[in-house]
């Protein structure tokens, strides 16, 4: 059976109508995620992450409890997703300051000063990023985007290891270079409203400096 031209413009039509409705769909799923993370960020800014509930956030939104749980399955579910997306900003931000500089020393207090100011600037991204502690190996393994930042800062520490280099030293090397920007951070972000100031600064060079001198040790 021959397809006339009308019956074609009306399949083309339906096709055209469905992809629209597909879209709109699509669209509506993506604005309900981002709601969803949206009420989170501002109740951890407000309360804090202990106050977080998946109730709290489907009062924040609008919707009833089973929308929320179709999109995260738990609380956990969305401190993954906001682990997740913090460390790829942070891994962003790294490589841009790492990228402005060639010698490995000067990198590395460039990417120093890069995580301490992103903390204090994505002070709730940050607190829900170490909401369960540091990260261990497994975990740096396990998350794309963890094991990126982490490979951005072994790159150069490897470089800066006197040969040969055995894996297990470099890998020690990064966490307690990590455990140095994690802990001061730490630390002033309890007792600094806003940013740190010249001397949190300082006390931050002064580590790096310390860990650079010992680096081979």
């Amino acid at each position: 059976m021959s397809i006339t031209f009308a019956n074609t413009v009306n399949f083309n039509n339906g096709v055209s109508k469905n992809m629209a409705i597909s879209l709109r769909r699509e669209a509506q799923k993506k604005a309900i995620r981002e709601a969803i993370l949206d009420a989170t960020r501002n109740i951890v800014t407000n309360e804090g992450w202990q106050a977080v509930s998946i109730r709290k956030i489907a009062d924040a939104i609008g919707y009833s409890l089973p929308v929320v749980y179709d999109y995260f399955k738990s609380k956990d579910a969305i401190l993954e997703e906001f682990v997740k997306n913090g460390f790829a900003m942070l891994t962003k931000e790294v490589t841009q300051a790492k990228s402005k500089l060639s010698e490995p020393t000067a990198q590395l207090e460039a990417i120093g000063d890069a995580y301490f100011n992103f903390a204090f600037k994505h002070r709730e991204y940050y607190q829900m990023m170490f909401g369960l502690g540091m990260p261990t190996c497994d975990r740096v393994r396990e998350v794309e985007e963890i094991g990126n930042f982490g490979s951005t800062i072994i790159g150069i520490i490897q470089g800066m290891m006197t040969p040969p280099v055995i894996k297990e030293q470099t890998i020690l090397k990064f966490h307690t270079f990590w455990s140095i920007l994690h802990g001061l951070t730490s630390i002033n972000m309890v007792n600094i409203a806003a940013t740190p100031n010249q001397l949190q600064q300082q006390v931050l060079q002064d580590a790096i400096q310390g860990f650079i001198k010992n680096i081979n040790n």
